[in-house]
């Protein structure tokens, strides 16, 4: 393309999308870039002598939208701007959304008029599942079954290539830490009652008997391992005398448990007593989605993870942002409530770190490194909320000064009655002396 052409194109998509409704605190905006790391989205231009009309498609894992054009359109017109500007905005629409959500949800009747019934549900259930952030997390897998058998499962070759590119990519949100066990012998609490089903062939788990599957009693699921939460992943074998076992309405026989994992149903051949890289796969490519639930990805665009994992970074860093700014907020409400309450000194530093970070986390994002930008905004929450929680502040919030008239009242008010008449007593005729003078 030509120089000229190439202007007229940004000119008359970054119009378009301008026309587009953005929300005021989350711009689309169109440039010309060499640095690809600093892009949300990058659009390539080809023409193309196989094509009688414009295609634009979206390049699956990865952060391209590929545009093509026949020989002899003009790629600046005024439609095509808007068709290219028109599926831009229908990429980062969910994540405009949860922005909405977050920061004004007051904004977000507005625009959920534009979402699908499938990114509201999304979003909805991105609510209740998703963990609290954490920049580590435990990812425990494990393999249940009510015998002795398998004894063993080749997870480690299994997850090499379903879970392993998932969490490479994750790295740049969060790091992962993981270990496996086998718990034989774990049985059913006795409230879980599979019923049986001529029509499905099988033992039917109802979704209301799902609340209580996990025997917390009985399996010690969740590790006390490092200092992030763990997230559990639970494989159960069918017992032989309930087998084949489903679960109703669920076509990968698994199911999510908000902020705390996800358990599948295995009905392996019965004389098998271990579990091979062909068992496994399907379960753990099953794990590796729910596990990007579980952090909060947004579910669009489902072609491209690089562009989730981008929008996840931005949404956690603004979620960073409002939390430090908030609990700031709140400890200048506190001071400005109990002037006499004394501020240390570590305080005052960690209320200039958490300025500086907030600082250079919006600088970050408006630069579009959003890596960075996600790293400041978790360091400035931090600060924030050491600066919040300070010991030798905390008691003198929940210790005013009416508390200490209520405690102090009573042991000094029967020793003043006595040294106020003594005082009396003895002021009293030294004025009236004073007075004859």
């Amino acid at each position: 393309m030509q120089e000229q052409d190439i202007k007229d194109f940004i000119d008359v998509t970054g119009n378009a999308l301008n026309n587009l409704h953005q929300f005021r605190m989350y711009r689309l905006l169109l440039s010309r870039t060499t640095d690809e790391h600093e892009s949300a989205l990058i659009i390539r231009l080809q023409p193309s002598v196989d094509l009688s009309e414009p295609s634009i498609i979206l390049e699956p894992h990865s952060k391209f939208l590929d545009v093509q054009y026949p020989a002899g359109f003009d790629p600046h017109s005024k439609a095509f701007g808007q068709s290219v500007a028109s599926k831009i905005y229908e990429i980062f629409l969910e994540e405009q959304a949860l922005l909405v959500e977050l920061v004004s949800p007051t904004d977000f009747a507005t625009i959920s008029e534009r979402l699908t019934a499938e990114m509201l549900a999304g979003i909805s259930k991105r609510t209740t599942r998703a963990m609290k952030y954490a920049s580590t997390y435990h990812l425990t897998f494990s393999l249940l079954t009510p015998s002795a058998y398998p004894t063993a499962w080749n997870i480690e070759e299994a997850a090499k290539h379903t879970l392993d590119p998932v969490l490479q990519a994750l790295l740049q949100v969060s790091n992962f830490t993981v270990d496996t066990q086998i718990l034989p012998y774990a049985t059913l609490p006795p409230s879980i009652q599979p019923k049986y089903s001529e029509s499905d062939g099988g033992w039917i788990l109802e979704a209301d008997s799902l609340r209580g599957f996990i025997n917390a009693a009985e399996w010690p699921l969740s590790p006390s391992i490092g200092a992030g939460p763990t997230i559990n992943f639970v494989l159960y074998i069918a017992p032989s005398e309930q087998s084949p076992l489903l679960v109703a309405g669920s076509h990968t026989n698994s199911w999510i448990v908000p902020q705390w994992g996800s358990v599948a149903i295995l009905n392996p051949d019965r004389d098998a007593q271990s579990l091979s890289t062909d068992d496994l796969e399907p379960v753990l490519l099953n794990f590796s989605s729910q596990l990007l639930s579980l952090l909060g990805v947004p579910s669009t665009p489902a072609a491209s993870l690089p562009l989730r994992l981008s929008m996840l970074a931005r949404l956690r860093a603004a979620s960073f942002i409002l939390s430090a700014s908030s609990t700031l907020g709140s400890l200048a409400r506190v001071v400005a409530t109990l002037p006499n309450i004394p501020i240390p000194k570590t305080v005052a530093v960690s209320v200039d770190a958490t300025i500086a970070h907030l600082n250079l986390a919006c600088a970050a994002l408006q630069e579009g490194n959003f890596e960075h930008a996600l790293k400041n905004a978790q360091i400035a929450d931090a600060e924030a909320e050491k600066a919040f929680f300070e010991r030798s502040m905390v008691g003198q919030v929940y210790f005013p000064d009416e508390h200490k008239v209520a405690v102090y009242l009573p042991l000094m008010g029967p020793m003043a009655v006595p040294l106020v008449l003594s005082a009396l007593k003895e002021i009293v005729p030294y004025i009236k002396s004073l007075k004859k003078r």
